[in-house]
């Protein structure tokens, strides 16, 4: 993961402690909001100082008044040009948007593709499919690499981001040679169909999918946003199903965030928590109009809404209309939930953000239990992604895991990659993304599942070389307490949350006994149908359009305009008027969003924050004995087996043994190699994928917590000869091929020593084999002190549940 600025002063303002603190926490609301908007005008003026320049250029002041007529001249034409070409643009943008709605707004990928399962007609039916990907004239797929299943995001916005172009996920997995599956879903929804039936269907299509490809690995998800948290409900629900899971820009901790970074996390606090959706889904006749999501997206950057991204086609009129009217049939593809869905994703997610705590429930009284996942987790985020910021993808894994040690006594492996800039849109459709990040995600998949329980950082390396760049990835072992780099603030800042969810819960029941009989029988689906069809995010499209008489005569306008196409002079007075025009709206429209977002920060601190502190005064300790992870079952079963084992389990111990005593860092590229040289020998690849991860996952228990006995009991675990031959083998092949520290060749060393078939080798002091793996085990030793089951961080104080 990407290393971010260390924190700074924290906003105390939940578990201080007395009530007589609550003027100190207001003092500090203020002292943040104040801060705040004196930067939103720093920004601002700093902007129109830059937007400035170029006027104050002296190749401007000196113009001749003929030379400013003609410039004038050429760019008035040229404007009124690209003004007729610019409005025929939103025209055709409207006239594919009912094209699209006409279709039953079809999945849009850029590949062709074929309906394998249809839900609709499942038992507990639901509006999702499964297709597989037709692989394009020219790529080959590999009956032996095993498939990818990708679900994208039913968050406002109909399938396809995940293959909307050749330089996507989809792409980027067909070129490796996999199988690709894609799952759908329709407009609307099945009556009555639930989050849970939804997760029970996805389960089905990876079933469907491993039985048509019977002899590779369990299949790959690839979750998209809404689709991240949706494959992991899928991982937990059926685990045996899943191969290793990538959730990208997917929020899990919805919470979380920075102050004065993330806003759309005090939204559900403002609208006074769930009751809104159910109003919306109740004048909606029982439906949630996807339109509204969509909508909270665009309130998030009002200058890129209301002007940048209009500018944009505007001043490139000749170049960007295809790109612009490509993402606007996505982006204005709206569909539909029903009421149980939106309640569910409301109260569970955005409000009770229980799906961190473990406290999600897909049937009465059994909740979706995250650690039940046994395949390797990658997240993908990026730092500039203020839709699912990295706190909100990551942080559900110190909430889960409050320590690394129980990460690692569930036999869980994370892997976090971190993006430096990208935007939550670019995650998903950047070309450069996809080439650089999901291409060595890709490649990594085929080797992650034999790493060792841990969290890992992903890193991307990159090098110079006379043929060009060349990249390589690193794997850095991580602990889960470095996860708090990426909090600015304390997560004490997440208490008043909770006082938005008993606020929730208590208008949410006031809503459904005194409102909802009244409104929902009013309501009929047609009623319901026309008010959709005006919402603003369909007028502005179909008001636009050859529905609208008005824009007629505008096709055969821009037919004349572009044969008669006359470009301005980009560096003239007035082009340069116009992008310093363009630069102080743009500003102007972000200072506006900086002190709406810092004003909204202020009022949900000043609402909730008090509440917080009263509800942490009054909250008793819920704390736990620490427990000795030893007494964890899959550990004490592993270290009860020390001496049992066979050649297989002694080279992967072996292997563990040197990794340890390593710096934590593996390069791809190193694995490659060491799969090619000995990975046949060591027996794992012809394993079942299953029973490979379970012995790696033993024997990692074992040098963790047994280091010295681990190494000590070598020999016993290799009965013959031959089998010690075999290991010191693979140690020769390995040796000189990788890139070994002093403590690893030491070890090497002494494993070879202990090793030797000469009696007099067993003699060897232990004392002077465990010296480099005492060093080691200092500086990370399993032990006391981490709990079991889920836990939420709430500013020191855990709240733990047990699952059914």
């Amino acid at each position: 993961m990407h290393e971010v600025e260390p924190k700074t002063e924290e906003r105390d303002l939940g578990g201080q402690g007395p009530l007589k603190e609550l003027g100190q926490a207001r003092a500090k609301v203020a002292q943040v909001y104040n801060e705040r908007c004196a930067k939103a005008l720093e920004r601002y003026f700093d902007a129109l100082k830059a937007a400035g320049e170029p006027l104050r250029n002296g190749s401007v002041r000196s113009a001749s008044p003929l030379d400013l007529w003609r410039d004038a001249s050429a760019y008035w034409l040229d404007f009124t040009q690209r003004s007729i070409l610019f409005w025929d643009t939103l025209r055709q943008r409207g006239n594919n948007w009912i094209e699209h709605e006409k279709a039953g707004k079809p999945p849009l990928l850029a590949f062709d593709w074929e309906i394998i399962a249809d839900a609709r007609s499942f038992e507990r039916p639901v509006n999702y499919a499964l297709v597989r990907i037709v692989p394009p004239a020219g790529i080959k797929i590999d009956p032996e690499r095993r498939p990818f299943v990708i679900i994208d995001p039913r968050a406002g916005h109909g399938p396809g981001i995940g293959g909307f172009k050749e330089a996507s996920q989809v792409g980027v997995a067909l070129k490796a040679g996999h199988p690709v599956y894609f799952v759908i879903f329709f407009p609307e929804p099945i009556a009555g169909q639930t989050l849970a039936d939804v997760s029970r269907a996805e389960a089905e299509f990876l079933r469907i999918v491993g039985e048509r490809h019977p002899k590779t690995g369990k299949p790959v998800l690839f979750g998209n946003c809404q689709g991240g948290w949706a494959s992991m409900l899928v991982g937990a629900v059926e685990p045996d199903l899943v191969g290793p899971i990538v959730i990208n820009g997917a929020p899990m901790s919805y919470w979380a965030g920075n102050d004065g970074e993330n806003p759309m996390r005090y939204a559900g606090g403002l609208l006074g928590g769930l009751w809104p959706a159910l109003l919306a889904s109740d004048l909606g006749a029982g439906t949630f109009d996807g339109a509204y999501l969509v909508e909270n997206f665009e309130y998030l950057n009002p200058a890129n809404t209301y002007f940048d991204k209009y500018y944009t086609l505007f001043s490139k009129i000749d170049t960007e209309p295809e790109r612009f009217l490509e993402f606007e049939r996505w982006w204005g593809g709206f569909f539909l939930m029903n009421r149980q869905e939106i309640k569910w994703i409301v109260e569970n997610l955005f409000v009770g953000n229980n799906l961190a705590a473990g406290d999600a429930e897909w049937s009465e009284g059994r909740a979706f239990d995250l650690r039940s996942i046994k395949s390797p987790i990658i997240l993908f985020a990026s730092l500039g992604d203020n839709i699912t910021p990295p706190q909100q993808a990551f942080n559900w894994v110190a909430d889960l895991y409050p320590t690394t040690e129980a990460l690692k006594a569930n036999g869980q492996v994370i892997v976090g990659l971190m993006h430096k800039s990208v935007g939550h849109l670019g995650i998903f459709v950047s070309g450069s993304v996809a080439k650089r990040e999901y291409t060595h995600i890709v490649d990594l998949i085929e080797y992650i599942e034999h790493q060792p329980p841990g969290l890992y950082g992903m890193q991307i390396e990159e090098h110079a070389t006379d043929e060009g760049l060349r990249y390589d990835v690193a794997l850095v072992e991580m602990r889960v307490e470095d996860l708090q780099v990426l909090q600015k603030y304390s997560r004490k800042d997440e208490m008043p949350f909770e006082a938005v969810e008993k606020t929730s819960e208590a208008l949410a029941s006031t809503y459904e006994t005194y409102v909802h009989p009244f409104v929902a029988p009013m309501v009929t689906p047609a009623a319901a149908g026309l008010a959709r069809a005006f919402n603003p995010q369909r007028v502005q499209r179909w008001a636009v359009s050859d529905l609208n008489p008005f824009f007629w005569p505008l096709k055969g306008a821009a037919d004349i305009a572009k044969a008669n196409r006359a470009p301005r002079d980009n560096d003239g007075p007035a082009a340069r008027m116009e992008r310093c025009a363009a630069a102080v709206t743009s500003a102007s429209w972000d200072l506006y969003r900086d002190l709406r977002d810092a004003a909204v920060e202020n009022t949900f601190f000043r609402l909730y924050g008090p509440a917080s502190i009263g509800m942490a005064s009054r909250k008793e300790s819920v704390s736990e004995e620490p427990i000795d992870l030893r007494n964890a079952p899959f550990v004490k079963q592993a270290l009860s087996r020390i001496e049992d084992g066979d050649r297989t389990k002694a080279m992967v111990r072996a292997a563990l043994l040197l990794m340890k005593a390593g710096t934590g860092r593996r390069r791809l590229s190193a694995m490659k190699r060491t799969r090619e040289l000995v990975g046949q020998d060591i027996g794992l690849l012809d394993m079942p994928t299953d029973t490979a991860r379970d012995i790696i996952r033993e024997q990692s228990y074992i040098v963790d917590f047994e280091p010295v006995k681990a190494l000590l009991a070598l020999p016993k675990l290799l009965r013959t000869s031959a089998d010690r031959r075999a290991l010191l083998d693979m140690l020769d092949h390995v040796e000189g091929r990788i890139e070994a520290n002093s403590k690893q060749v030491t070890l090497l060393g002494e494993i070879r020593r202990l090793l030797a078939e000469d009696e007099s080798a067993g003699k060897t002091k232990p004392e002077q084999i465990t010296l480099t793996l005492v060093e080691r085990q200092a500086e990370e030793r399993p032990g006391v002190g981490a709990r079991h089951g889920s836990a939420r961080r709430t500013g020191g104080t855990r709240r733990t549940r047990e699952h059914p």
